[in-house]
């Protein structure tokens, strides 16, 4: 019950909705109430004609204004009740709104180390579920359990007025089922999560699988990932079966214990009335009420069920939202309204200071294995610094570290002569444009894409990035030329043309220093000299990190820094470097060899 209650504080904003329901299903309530008090008149009206006590015409014109009163109060039930049921139908929307949106915020604001250890499939899945379960149940709430539960409470008061003994059995009976209820919730929820983790990971895979669709179909998988998928599906039945089979066991128990308590009250009333305690009327009204009291009970399982999915979801749901963001990650919340756009880096430079400067760090992905050590060097403004190593040494990390995805374990990383722990991470990666060897493109059209770091950019600004991206060409050859769709991760375009629109995007963005991490060693020789052209634009006037390009752009730079498991091997500028006999030297002497297998030890092409 905490977590429910603790989804209600959790979307407090919503009170003026939970109120209207609870206000309708009073209302609900009252109309319902009314109709067996009416009827157990006219049923005395009736017996009193029929006995002779009242003249015939007086009783005709009694029961049929009974009767349109029996009419008026149903008529109110019906449009009260679908009027709640709006109200309630609008509430659980909003819920979900206000679940999703804060859980897509705070997946945004997670750590990398946290993605590190999920599917994205399973992420989107978990989301889903969660949310759906906590909205049906809220809903279910509102447009059904408040009115039963106000229902309830009246019947209790007015079956205490007739007969004391009817309310100690009604208060009996309801702590008792729910108590039998209740019992079953420990193993129920235990096996729902057993069987919540086998679903969202099928869930996750199928996501998976349907994104890299194409190396699924080349690779002949499709049998092995259906199997895969039938298999974690097919295992949750042996443990629905088990959790249906106790289930139901103990609704047997609950429902034989319901129907001997309501023998006894029924048995009361009968007798009662028999007695002469009761008149015809007042028994039909009794009967009536206990048959409104007795649904509730009846329905208590399924609610219980429905709220036990929808605490299932919210441990769920929880989990993600408890999970500790990076604090400049959350001063940076904090400080921005909602639904703002990042602003602009208001840092100065340190004047003098390096713009980036690693000292020595040390990092480790893995709790006791670092994969960077003592890495120091400084980089200047204006500089083109290349780093080179093999595949595996550390570069990219060295990328994540500056745009602080991770912290290093020892040692610190400054940008502009500030301590990068220190910048608020939105100032630390607006002075930072990267182009990545997967140019990570969004499915919506080419202009977004250009314009993803500055979503206001002018028409303009944008096609004056692409020309100097050498991509404006390609893109207005396109039918809809910048308002072309490029399909989930720009699918419908060539490797080269989704390079040349990421270096328009970090063109676009304008960023003070530009990181390329192997953004061309995966594209064609014709590809690679349009996309280098684009980069060659991008660098000029900028500090440049560069990873692992041609040796011929290498061979441009001011320093190169050498990297071996880990370790810094060199720094020096190429002409100094060709000559010392390590790794640039080494690469310089196979490229004259042709030794092209052993030139992809570290992602360098001739």
């Amino acid at each position: 019950m905490s977590s429910l209650l603790r989804i209600l504080r959790f979307t407090r904003t919503l009170s003026p909705l939970y109120t209207a329901v609870i206000l309708c299903s009073v209302l609900t309530s009252a109309a319902a109430l009314a109709v067996p008090f009416l009827i157990g008149h006219a049923t005395d009206t009736v017996a009193g004609a029929v006995g002779g006590q009242t003249a015939t015409g007086t009783a005709v014109r009694t029961v049929v204004l009974i009767a349109a009163a029996v009419l008026l109060a149903e008529l109110a039930n019906t449009v009260i009740s679908n009027v709640g049921g709006w109200f309630g139908d609008v509430m659980s929307n909003r819920m979900r709104t206000i679940l999703s949106v804060r859980y897509y915020d705070k997946l945004l604001h997670l750590p990398q180390r946290w993605f590190d250890g999920e599917i994205t499939g399973t992420i989107v899945a978990r989301l889903n579920r969660s949310i759906a379960e906590i909205t049906a149940f809220a809903k279910t709430m509102s447009n059904a359990f408040a009115s039963m539960l106000i229902t309830t409470v009246a019947v209790l008061a007015i079956s205490a007025w007739y007969a004391w003994p009817l309310t100690v059995l009604l208060l009996i009976v309801f702590p008792v089922y729910v108590w039998l209820t209740s019992l079953t919730s420990v193993k129920w929820q235990k096996l729902e999560a057993e069987k919540n983790v086998q679903v969202d990971i099928a869930s996750g895979r199928f996501a998976e699988v349907v994104g890299q669709i194409r190396v699924v179909k080349s690779f002949v998988r499709e049998r092995g990932e259906l199997e895969d998928f039938s298999r974690r599906f097919s295992s949750t039945d042996a443990t629905t079966r088990e959790q249906s089979s106790h289930w139901h066991r103990m609704d047997v128990l609950r429902r034989s214990f319901l129907n001997l308590v309501f023998f006894g009250i029924y048995v009361i009333i009968f007798v009662r009335t028999v007695q002469g305690a009761f008149s015809l009327g007042e028994m039909v009204l009794l009967v009536q009420l206990m048959s409104m009291a007795k649904a509730p009970v009846e329905s208590m399982s399924w609610v219980i069920d429905s709220a036990q999915r929808a605490i299932a979801g919210s441990r769920d749901y929880f989990r993600v939202m408890e999970t500790p963001v990076d604090p400049r990650t959350a001063a940076v919340m904090a400080a921005r309204p909602a639904g703002s756009e990042l602003a602009a880096p208001a840092v100065e430079p340190v004047p003098g200071a390096p713009v980036l400067a690693f000292r020595g760090v040390d990092f480790a992905y893995e709790e006791g294995e670092d994969v960077l050590h003592e890495i120091d060097f400084r980089v200047h403004p204006g500089e083109k610094i290349a780093l080179v190593g093999e595949s595996g040494g550390g570069k990219s990390t060295i990328v994540n570290l500056l745009l602080g995805l991770y912290e290093p374990r020892r040692g610190s990383i400054e940008v502009v002569g500030r301590p990068s722990a220190e910048l608020p991470l939105d100032q630390l990666r607006a002075r930072i444009g990267v182009v990545f060897q997967d140019a990570s493109l969004f499915s919506g059209t080419i202009r977004e894409n250009i314009a993803y770091g500055r979503p206001g950019a002018s028409d303009e600004e944008v096609h004056d990035a692409a020309r100097r991206a050498n991509a404006d060409a390609f893109i207005r050859r396109f039918p809809d030329g910048y308002e072309q769709v490029i399909g989930e991760r720009g699918l419908k375009l060539s490797g080269g043309q989704r390079q040349r629109i990421a270096v328009a995007r970090a063109m676009l963005k304008d960023a003070p220093v530009l990181v390329l991490d192997e953004a061309t060693s995966a594209l064609d020789t014709k590809a690679e000299i349009q996309v280098q052209k684009g980069l060659d634009e991008l660098m000029d006037g900028r500090t440049s990190l560069i990873i692992a390009h041609r040796l011929s752009t290498i061979a441009e730079v001011d320093r190169i820094i050498t990297l071996r498991d880990g370790h810094i091997d060199e720094i020096g500028a190429p002409s100094e470097l060709a000559e010392t006999g390590g790794i640039y030297a080494q690469l310089l002497a196979l490229q004259s060899a042709g030794d092209s297998r052993r030139l992809a030890r570290y992602d360098i092409t001739g």
